[in-house]
């Protein structure tokens, strides 16, 4: 019977060196150091994706009003919590029960982004003649809604005051403490998101 040559002890006992505890340190030391440099900016980037994100979704909420307005022949808003940090559509129902009815979800604001425009004093250009959030809503008797802010429609897709006369007054604006975005509306209905920053002080049409 044929039997297989076993190779040298030398050659079976093969010890790995492994790392010493001063090389790990010293990697350690690398990781965090990187992770010092690294971090900071991973956290402004995705602040300001959360920033950017929510300010499209306002956009999105305000032009799905005035499409609901349209669609329905009736009046929708944008319904803002300001102090909530939430937002959605409200339709006004014509039949009964008469009221605002919610059409969607509520949506929220990220942690890191507030309703309000931050320390600057001017509107966006040929938008507001001061600067300010929109007016607060109203509810099914006509009483303003403490820490609220509305942008309404009339079935014309027409942004209008609480006397249901055109307005270009009605806009909504979210920070996260550097960037501040505005959503803006003109008289005749069209929607437009602004960005301007806190160091700048000028607005630029998104």
């Amino acid at each position: 019977m044929r039997t297989i040559p076993r190779l040298p002890r030398s050659w079976r006992t093969v010890q790995s060196p492994g790392f010493t505890l001063v090389e790990l340190m010293a990697y350690m030391l690398v990781l965090a150091t990187l992770a010092a440099f690294v971090l900071p900016f991973t956290r402004t980037t995705l602040n300001a994706m959360n920033l950017i994100s929510d300010a499209r979704n306002v956009s999105g909420a305000t032009a799905l009003a005035k499409m609901r307005a349209a669609a329905h022949f009736t009046k929708a808003r944008v319904f803002v919590s300001l102090a909530g940090k939430t937002f959605h559509v409200e339709r006004w129902q014509k039949t009964a029960p008469v009221g605002w009815v919610t059409e969607g979800v509520v949506q929220n604001l990220s942690s890191t982004v507030t309703f309000g425009f931050g320390g600057l004093t001017a509107p966006p250009p040929d938008t507001q003649a001061a600067l300010g959030q929109a007016s607060p809503c109203l509810d099914a008797v006509a009483a303003p809604i403490a820490g609220t802010a509305c942008i309404i429609f009339n079935s014309r897709g027409v942004p209008v005051d609480d006397a249901n006369a055109p307005t270009s007054a009605g806009a909504l604006y979210v920070n996260d403490g550097k960037t501040i975005y505005g959503v803006t509306t003109t008289a005749g209905g069209m929607i437009q998101l602004w960005q301007a920053n806190l160091a700048g002080m000028t607005w630029t049409l998104r």
